[in-house]
Formats: structure tokens, sequence, C-alpha cells
């Protein structure tokens, strides 16, 4: 890409990251994570994202066993969820204040850090994923409270937000959030004004779920036929196609793809060197227009 970095908390980073959730696959071999994690740093990955609760601190683990602190790699975790063996669910929410702190001491311990670079305050206001009930129903102002009194002591650096609505983006913004996590991609732009929203504020946008969701019936980007025929034309693959697209969306766009595969690293990694030419793109921003406006994302997960 013509513009290769962005701004993330102060530092100017990459715009292809890595997401560490498929780390937990690694449970039983953390080595071969390690190896994975030390290739994605060679190929110039300088933030990763995580959370604790990425199999049950699997992700962090192998992380603090992977990362040198003289690379000096940017770590992005999040709160707002813990793990869970009980229900259909391996997550439950834990939104109030004190679960949140709680949260962040277990980054800072699986980490082996005595900071966290920057946490994102995983609200439940929006899929996909779990919406909270009951007495996870927790304002807002009352989280941001807490999260900057940890960035006051030190032990976060800075605070993002995920799966949030537009409304509670425009209350976090003066608490100096420095990212937005939402479900976002080629195939499920319900978010577009919170992008744009992000892009005069100067905050990263980084979604997830960036090539179309996994859950059943749910539209996946590498299935389109635009992206099929943009793939060809350009003899890349699909997925390729549709992080290409988010790159070129918006200059400050980050993605943070996750992979437990090396090949797949590779190929997530070269997005960074694909530009589509204007036609491709005008081809690809059709796509929502013409099918998905209106297309229920709410599935019942937590990213």
């Amino acid at each position: 890409m013509a513009n290769s970095t962005c701004d993330l908390a102060d530092r100017t980073v990459s715009r292809v990251g890595y997401g560490a959730m498929a780390l937990e696959r690694y449970a039983e071999d953390r080595a071969a994570g390690e190896r994975l994690v030390r290739r994605a740093v060679e190929l110039g990955v300088d933030h990763v994202d995580t959370a604790d609760f990425y199999g049950a601190s699997v992700a962090n683990d192998i992380l603090r066993r992977a990362l040198r602190s003289e690379e000096d790699v940017l770590v992005v975790s999040k709160v707002g969820a813990v793990r869970t063996s009980e229900g259909d669910l391996p997550l439950r929410l834990a939104q109030k204040p004190h679960e949140l702190r709680a949260a962040v001491e277990d980054n800072l311990r699986s980490l082996g850090r005595e900071r966290l670079d920057v946490v994102n305050l995983r609200r439940a206001d929006t899929g996909p994923g779990v919406v909270a009930t009951g007495d996870q129903v927790v304002d807002l102002d009352d989280q941001l409270a807490e999260m900057t009194a940890l960035r006051d002591e030190g032990l976060v650096g800075a605070i993002g937000v995920s799966a949030v609505t537009d409304e509670v983006l425009q209350r976090a913004l003066p608490a100096g959030i420095v990212c937005v996590q939402n479900a976002y991609g080629l195939v499920a732009r319900q978010f577009e004004p919170m992008l744009d929203r992000c892009v005069a504020a100067g905050v990263a946008w980084v979604p997830y779920f960036p090539l179309g969701s996994g859950f059943p019936g749910l539209p996946k980007v590498a299935e389109q036929p635009e992206v099929v025929r943009a793939a060809s034309r350009l003899g890349v693959t699909p997925s390729q196609v549709g992080l290409a697209w988010l790159l070129g969306h918006a200059p400050n766009t980050l993605l943070i793809p996750g992979t437990a595969s090396l090949d797949h690293l590779e190929e997530n990694l070269a997005v960074a060197g694909l530009e589509l030419d204007a036609g491709t793109t005008a081809e690809l921003d059709a796509v929502w227009d013409a099918r998905f406006v209106g297309v229920d994302h709410q599935p019942r997960w937590v990213d």
C-alpha cells in the first residue's frame, strides 16, 4: 500500500499485524506457537492483538515466551469477558469495573509485563457477540472511570473500545481512546458511519471478522463472485483481496488477521504490498449495497 503504516497509541506501526486468538490451538504444543509468532515478527509484524481469555491464557503465555523486549512489539489486549467452562459458550461477560481491573491484572500476569500497551474495553452493545443483559449492563462512564484510573496508575498505556455503537463511541472519544474494534468488512459494513467518525478523530479502526463471519448462514468475503474474479485477475487469493480492500478503504485501518498456519500468515502479511486498482475497488465497493444491506449480523458469540 502507498500508506503502509498507521499511528496507534503514539506509535507508528505496520498496518498489518497479528491476531493471537488462533494461538489457543497450540495449547499442547506451545513451542510450535512460539515459532509462528517468531516468524510473524521476522516478517515485520510489530503489533499483536490478544486477550487472557484466548485459550485460558494460552495465547498470552505463548506471546510472553516468543516476544523479545528489544523488538518492542506493541501488544494490544482486551477486557470485558472471562473464560468459563460453564454453559454453551466458552466465555462469559465480565463488564463490571472490578472485573475489568481483575482482567487487566490477569493479562499483566500471563503476558509477564508491568504495563499493557493498549487495552480494549470489549463492551457488549452490539454484535456479532453476546449482548449484555441483567447486571452485566454497566454504564460506560463507570467503566471508563476504571480504565482511566488504570491508565493513570501506569498499568495501561492507552485505551480502546470494542463492539460499541456510534453513541457509545461518541461518549468514549473524550477519554482519549486510541482505537475501535468492531466487526467490519466488505460484506459487513453497517458501522460505516463509525469508521468515518474514527477517520475524523484520528482513531485507529481495527476490524474483527474482516473476511466475514464463520457462523452458519452469514456471508463470507471470499465467496463473493466479485472477490473471486478480482483474485483471479490479480493472481492472489480471495482472502487477500478482502483484506486489501479494507486497507484501501480507509487510511486509519489496521488489520489483525489471525491464523495458526505459517503459510496463511505469510499470505496475510503479503497484503501490505497489494494495492487494488480503481476499477476493482469500485466493483468491490458495490458489493455491500447490492446484497448485504439489512443482513442480520448478530450471532451469539464473543470475539
